[in-house]
């Protein structure tokens, strides 16, 4: 296995590590999401709605193949994550920009390194 599949593999699994809690947590809603959500002045539906996309994104990327759904869940997760770290910023948490922004450089890594399938097949 080259070194490139590797860190592909690596910074994907990563990745997924890192979304998983936070979309378990968006569903369940505990507490402390309820609070961090009322304090940027978000409605708790949009959790339920984050927390199933992320879980479908989070399939998607583990799939075998790389598809165009691997696409999409790379630009939903994109948005989401700049979305996290906007929405903080405008709220006047800074403290909370970091944290999306880290797992967004991960997922950028990851997205490079994947397979040239799309290249290959034409699409």
């Amino acid at each position: 296995m080259s070194k490139k599949k590797i860190a592909f593999i690596t910074t994907t699994a990563l990745f997924c590590l890192a979304i998983l809690p936070g979309a378990v947590m968006d569903l369940i809603q505990p507490e402390m999401v309820v609070e961090i959500m009322e304090k940027l002045g978000m409605p708790l539906y949009v959790l339920t709605l984050i927390g199933v996309w992320k879980l479908l994104g989070v399939v998607a990327l583990a799939l075998p193949k790389r598809t165009r759904l691997n696409e999409w869940a790379y630009a939903g997760f994109f948005f989401d994550l700049t979305g996290a770290a906007y929405s903080h910023a405008a709220a006047g948490d800074i403290a909370g920009v970091p944290a999306p922004l880290i797992i967004l450089a991960v997922l950028g890594v990851s997205y490079f390194l994947r397979p040239a399938v799309f290249e290959a097949s034409g699409g």
